[in-house]
Parts: structure tokens; sequence; C-alpha cells
């Protein structure tokens, strides 16, 4: 198995349960790992034989900035259902950071699997 991966994209969204997390925009970080057979794209050098990276970036950028979700498992689980589901990703691993989000952890948030994990 193959793995694509994105690693440290920083998003700003509304996301939080107390009032003043509702007022502002934190940034996010996400990492996903995602199943893909590179052999294809491999011997055709061709982007549209790609598990495009920057697509997966751009769109979960769009749907994160525009999103307002007061937990980060609530956004994890409609990310990883857009890349499954928009991209064909067969299986996925997630991690949604909220850096700074409690004194004295650089970053807390949550780690999601979802789908077969291919051989």
């Amino acid at each position: 198995m193959d793995i694509v991966f994105i690693e440290d994209l920083r998003i700003d969204a509304v996301i939080g349960i107390y009032d003043w997390e509702r007022r502002i925009r934190q940034t996010l970080s996400f990492d996903l790992e995602m199943a893909f057979d590179n052999r294809r794209p491999a011997a055709s050098d061709d982007i549209a034989d790609t598990l495009n990276y920057k697509s997966i970036s751009k769109r979960l950028q769009s749907y994160v900035e525009a999103s307002s979700f007061g937990l980060v498992e609530t956004l994890a689980e409609r990310c990883a259902d857009i890349v499954r589901e928009e991209f064909g990703v067969a299986w996925l691993r997630l991690k949604l950071s909220k850096p700074g989000a409690v004194r004295g952890a650089k970053a807390v948030g949550v780690r999601i699997e979802r789908g077969i994990r291919p051989e």
C-alpha cells in the first residue's frame, strides 16, 4: 500500500464550545495519510492519475473556513467524509490538532482512521 500525505495543513476556523471561541477564528492543523496506489501515476507521470493533494487541500480549506462546529470530533468526521467520498479514498488517517488550546500542551485534538486499510 502506498500513502499520499498532507502534513500540518493550517486552516483558520470557528471551533469550540465556549462563548469566547464562537467569536474568534482559531488556527487548526491537519495531518492526513491516504491510501493510494501510486504505480499508475508513477508510470504515466501524469497528474490526472494521482491523488491530487493540492485539490484535497483546497477543498478542505474551503470547507473548514466556512464551518462552525463545537467539537473537533465533528469537524474531523466531516473532513474524512469529504476526502473519502469526493476523492475516492478507501482508507485515511486524519489528525486534527488545536494548537495552544490547553495551557502547557503544544496541541490537543483527535486522530481518526476511516475505511479499510489496504495491504
